[in-house]
């Protein structure tokens, strides 16, 4: 490391020399940092090959999986929802007894540790609903449904300000995550008031395929309206929707 003397102060990279400013005035170092080449054949990094071979398995399977319940992720997710997402495939990763270091992957690990997870940070689903729900998967049959009981709208679901009506929303999806493919079944009520009137209790079915051999996934979110001049506009353009997984069935 060497400070810089003359008028003209650099930054940036010249020549293999960083120049740089720093809280000790403006500074250059020779370019550092480990060659490609050798992470890719010395055996000194074996064990940064397998993480890193592992990070790519986490975020291709977080894709696979957003992109199975995409229509709905779209209006409930927040910006960091891939590397929060990303994080936890990583832990369930880590569970996985199967596979040596480098090749384990999520299906392989306890992959119920995803049951909870929730795309929108901003307005999660159990700090929106303050009610116990019932969602059932049948692998046999194929049948899935959430049972929501009898409620008080604003009782039991906080709504951010502006709120007039809100709808749930649910999904059941088959993922192959060694292909990438996935099918999913989708269902919403109407728009709902967000008021002191009691409503009924609420079913939503999902059926995918029976005796599917894939992992199955099901979730459940809240989506907030304002009503103006008898149209449902998308409260904050979805900011506070809520979706989160609520079952998972691996095999």
């Amino acid at each position: 490391m060497a400070g810089q003397d003359g008028i003209i102060k650099l930054k940036g990279t010249l020549g293999g020399i960083t120049f740089y400013k720093s809280k000790d005035g403006y500074l250059a170092r020779e370019k550092g940092g480990i060659d490609r080449k050798r992470i890719a054949n010395d055996p000194a990094f074996k064990r940064t090959r397998e993480n890193g071979q592992e990070f790519g398995t986490a975020g291709k399977y977080g894709k696979f999986l957003r992109n199975a319940i995409r229509p709905i992720l779209q209006s409930a997710s927040d910006k960091r929802v891939v590397s929060r997402l990303l994080k936890v495939l990583m832990q369930i990763i880590k569970t996985d007894q199967v596979n040596e270091r480098g090749l384990r992957n999520p299906v392989d690990g306890d992959l119920e540790l995803l049951k909870g997870f929730e795309f929108n940070s901003m307005g999660a689903l159990s700090s929106s609903l303050f009610t116990s729900y019932i969602a059932t998967l049948d692998r046999i049959t194929g049948e899935g449904e959430i049972e929501i009981p009898e409620m008080i709208p604003n009782q039991l679901i906080s709504a951010p300000t502006g709120t007039t009506h809100f709808k749930f929303v649910s999904a059941a999806a088959e993922v192959d995550f060694s292909q990438g493919n996935s099918i999913a079944v989708y269902s919403s009520t109407q728009e709902i008031p967000w008021n002191s009137n009691s409503i009924p209790l609420t079913t939503l079915i999902n059926n995918v395929t029976p005796n599917s051999t894939l992992p199955l996934l099901q979730v459940l979110g809240i989506q907030f309206f304002q009503q103006i001049n008898n149209v449902f506009y998308p409260l904050n353009n979805g900011m506070f929707n809520a979706l989160a997984v609520v079952n998972i069935d691996k095999t």
